[in-house]
């Protein structure tokens, strides 16, 4: 809970869409994406790098060297490969804030146009975004290192794409629905047109 209000001054409940408000011009919208873009960025290198530790501390339990896995044509080696590519997304923040910003502006940015002002809408598009952004990325590499490691696209090598993949996913899931809610967070959409009934009437 963040303590945002979903209702009217009366108490009434807002709907999860209350119809078209293209002509309201909302506040902190552009502060909200652009910090949403920076915490999307830090928070793939930060789960990136927890997933890369819990993995060292599993195969450390199992007596498994962690370097056994980097480049091996396998599920496990592929799930690597994607959270260390997550690892280093924050040096690539010249690339991945502009993604995220332009992602995030399409979606979440224009729901409090559309009406919809319910937090729920905004972290579940939040995390659909951040799923096609983060595991397209790792999917992508997975695939061009697995195709080259392999010669083809061998089962080993399906396997470790659909590794990378499934981790990028599982990543930018997590990533892109805080990002949802900080941007609903900071935007408060319900709470604004609230103010809107308020001066109205």
């Amino acid at each position: 809970m963040t303590g945002i209000p979903d209702t009217h001054p009366d108490g009434t409940a807002l709907p999860d869409y209350v119809g078209q408000v293209a002509s309201r011009r909302f506040k902190r919208i552009k502060l909200g994406l652009f910090l949403s873009s920076l915490a999307a960025c830090l928070g793939v290198t930060l789960l990136g790098a927890i997933g890369s530790g819990f993995v060292a501390l599993a195969t450390g339990i199992a007596g498994i060297s962690t370097y056994s896995l980097d480049g091996q044509q396998s599920f496990a080696g592929g799930l690597l490969l994607g959270l260390q590519l997550a690892t280093y997304n924050f040096f690539l923040f010249f690339i991945t804030v502009p993604a995220a910003w332009l992602a995030l502006g399409l979606s979440i940015g224009r729901l409090p146009y559309r009406g919809i002002v319910k937090r729920v809408p905004f972290v579940r598009w939040g995390a659909i975004w951040g799923s096609i952004l983060v595991g397209g990325t790792t999917g992508i590499f997975g695939g061009l290192i697995g195709s080259a490691s392999a010669g083809d696209f061998s089962v080993s090598a399906i396997l470790y794409i659909v590794g990378s993949l499934v981790s990028g996913i599982l990543i930018g899931f997590v990533a892109g629905a805080l990002c949802g809610l900080l941007f609903h967070t900071i935007v408060k959409p319900a709470q604004q047109l609230a103010d809107v009934d308020v001066n109205v009437f």
